[in-house]
């Protein structure tokens, strides 16, 4: 049997296409809010961007630079849509189940920990990081995770299995019938 006839047979569980299209529309508007505030409270539009840079390119990225290096945006662009796909499939995964409250809300909750997966848990490996956490970025992520949940649920079609992942296991002893006669009793 071929693959494509194996993967036919498995239950679709998650809109590819909504799940996508719900992680650029999120990952855009999150990216909007994070220069926009910044923008507007600390006189720098771009530190997010450099930030998501910084993560594949060091901390020498971080600083203001006086001219446009467009290899540092480029990175940081790929990298905050990478994350914003892979983030956006996992809030898909969890709440797309229980309707569009359940999503906005879940993925609200799930953008506040992404936020703190970003900048207390990455820190580890990225210290450079942390001193950057505040509550814009948090704010961000909270918007992009609300809108991420909220947008594939409207996306998604309807033909999608919503079954859960793990169902209820069935026991291998085959149950007694019902109709069972009884004679052999007597």
């Amino acid at each position: 049997m071929n693959d494509s006839k194996i993967l036919s047979k498995l239950p679709a569980v998650l809109d590819w296409s909504a799940a996508i299209w719900s992680g650029f529309i999120s990952g855009t508007v999150s990216l909007f809010v994070s220069i926009v505030l910044p923008w507007n409270i600390i006189n720098d539009p771009l530190l997010i961007v450099r930030l998501m840079a910084s993560i594949l390119l060091g901390p020498g990225v971080i600083s203001p630079q006086n001219d446009l290096v467009p290899g540092v945006y480029v990175v940081a662009i790929l990298t905050h849509f990478s994350l914003s796909f892979a983030f956006t499939f996992i809030i898909a995964i969890i709440f797309h189940r229980w309707g569009m409250v359940v999503a906005f809300i879940g993925g609200a909750i799930m953008g506040f920990v992404i936020y703190i997966l970003n900048f207390y848990l990455f820190s580890l490996v990225f210290p450079w990081l942390l001193p950057y956490g505040n509550w814009m970025l948090m704010l961000s992520n909270i918007v992009f995770g609300a809108l991420a949940g909220t947008l594939y649920e409207m996306l998604e079609d309807g033909r999608i299995n919503d079954e859960p992942f793990f169902p209820k296991r069935t026991s291998i002893i085959p149950q007694a019938s019902a109709n069972t006669n009884h004679e052999s009793t007597k």
